[in-house]
């Protein structure tokens, strides 16, 4: 198997982040394959009955994770996550939808919870790296400054949820499936025999339940936001919306409005308990403000040729950006549809380099 370019000889014990998927797998299959000795680790919860949980994956997974480490020879290690999962990521998550904006949980996890807390069991353990199964790609400048790159596989390209990562997380941070397809990473699970091989990627939110996001925010919260008005972009009553927290810009479902050509929410406004629809073309905007900057290849990017993700599945468009008081401002050079608030925007050279990111506080 073809050596993996961005390992250093002195390299020799790497803590492998592990989920039960096909990647996280193939993650250490490669490894150990380099002749690195590994560690496994699991992030999770116990229960008051002591039964391990991982807010990360499904409960039939750590069956999975198990034997891939018996599989591959290496001990398996269960971390805990502290409340701060609760407090760090469900809670904020759940505030946002009933601000009727539409934030990404996996954005603020990764640097607060999830990698947090494998890097700091990984260098107990005495490790000299952690691994996980992201697509994307770790690389550094001459002055030692480390960023993330696009993956090759651009249709699997996980970088988007990474940007957020602090710079002792990136120098300690491996990731070995940024110079493969899925294609290829099914092969080799396949080859290998791995239990995962044939897996379906999992895309729901590991936290919600069937992805019932409105009956998991009021249990959560307590609260039942109230119906209210229904409007066309012009003002016009349609009818009554059955909650804030049930529609997201772009959703085209669930209305309940006969229209001669299909609507699409357009805004959310919290403060007036309103739902504004309009047609595909209400959906365009010309840029975006974003707020909460972090810095990545570059600590100021005023100016600076760039391509923007606005959402985790966008393809990356051209924007030209101004930075003024705090926040970016990004006029698109070909006008975008569904801009969420909430959600986050992440910012790129031209090479796929992440130069910073934040998150989007309203339309330009």
């Amino acid at each position: 198997m073809a050596g993996i370019p961005w390992i250093l000889e002195d390299i020799v014990k790497i803590a492998v982040g592990l989920s039960g998927g096909i990647d996280s797998s193939v993650t250490a299959l490669l490894l150990k394959n380099e002749g690195h000795e590994l560690v496994g680790l699991t992030a999770g919860t116990f229960s008051g009955d002591m039964t391990y949980k991982s807010p990360f994956m499904s409960p039939g997974n750590i069956d999975d994770i198990r034997t891939i480490a018996d599989i591959l020879g290496f001990k398996l290690h269960l971390v805990p996550v502290s409340a701060d999962f609760s407090g760090l990521v469900i809670d904020p998550f759940c505030a946002e939808y009933l601000r009727g904006r539409t934030p990404n949980p996996c954005v603020m996890c990764n640097p607060l919870v999830k990698f947090s807390t494998l890097v700091s069991r990984a260098r107990e353990l005495g490790c000299d790296a952690l691994a996980t199964g992201h697509y994307a790609r770790v690389n550094h400048d001459s002055s030692g400054r480390y960023y993330i790159s696009m993956a090759s596989d651009q249709v699997k390209d996980q970088s988007y949820f990474l940007y957020r990562l602090s710079q002792d997380t990136l120098s300690y941070l491996r990731l070995p499936l940024g110079e493969y397809t899925k294609v290829t990473i099914r092969k080799i699970a396949r080859d290998a025999g791995l239990p995962t091989a044939d897996r379906p990627d999992s895309q729901e939110i590991c936290f919600i339940p069937d992805q019932r996001y409105a009956e998991f925010i009021e249990a959560r919260t307590g609260t039942i936001p109230q119906p209210g008005d229904l409007v066309r972009t012009d003002g016009e009553l349609l009818g009554r919306h059955k909650g804030i927290h049930r529609y997201t810009i772009g959703q085209r479902r669930g209305l309940g409005v006969a229209a001669p050509r299909p609507l699409y929410v357009v805004a959310l406004d919290p403060l007036h308990n309103t739902v504004t629809a309009g047609y595909k073309e209400d959906l365009a905007t010309d840029g975006i403000v974003v707020s909460d900057i972090v810095y990545m290849k570059s600590e100021n990017i005023n100016g600076i040729p760039a391509m923007v993700k606005i959402r985790s599945t966008h393809v990356p468009v051209k924007i030209d950006i101004q930075e003024r008081d705090g926040l970016v401002l990004g006029r698109f050079h070909q006008a975008q549809e569904g801009v969420s608030p909430g959600q986050s925007a992440v910012f790129y050279d031209l090479d796929g380099n992440i130069l910073a990111g934040g998150i989007i506080k309203n339309k330009l």
